[in-house]
């Protein structure tokens, strides 16, 4: 139980990660980036951040810092996870920009962000390939 709370805390602490513009997003759900790690990294946090408070980046600093020890397969696995997450919350942001147009014309009058959301997934062949497909990556369909 406690290894997977630090790994949720390893999760939410990288969602807060800066992010950079992406054309197109490999994205991993949060419910899948927890399953994941728990599943390669466990053992690794366990062993080498067991005590950390989960805030302040505290896990992710303690595998980093210990990286030498930590298995390969969890190396690969936070990397992989935590570019991901930044490919999500990337997509999250520029889905506005994208569908901006769309909003006005297809969606005009349409108030709050998830009726929105629902007007233009539900318009989906009006909306052009962009625009749907930044609702895709930014895990929203």
């Amino acid at each position: 139980m406690r290894s997977r709370l630090t790994v949720i805390g390893v999760t939410t602490l990288v969602a807060f990660l800066s992010l950079s513009t992406v054309v197109r997003a490999d994205t991993i759900s949060y419910a899948d980036a927890v399953t994941t790690l728990a599943k390669d990294c466990g053992a690794d946090i366990k062993k080498f951040c067991s005590g950390l408070n989960l805030g302040n980046n505290a896990i992710t600093n303690c595998l980093q810092k210990n990286t030498a020890k930590v298995s390969p397969t969890c190396t690969s696995t936070l990397a992989t996870v935590i570019t991901s997450i930044k490919q999500r919350q990337a997509a999250q942001i520029a889905y506005y920009t994208v569908c901006k147009r769309n909003m006005a014309t297809t969606c005009k009058g349409v108030k709050g962000d998830g009726n929105m959301l629902s007007c233009l997934i539900k318009a989906e062949r009006m909306t052009g390939p962009k625009c749907t497909q930044a609702i895709t990556d930014a895990g929203w369909r």
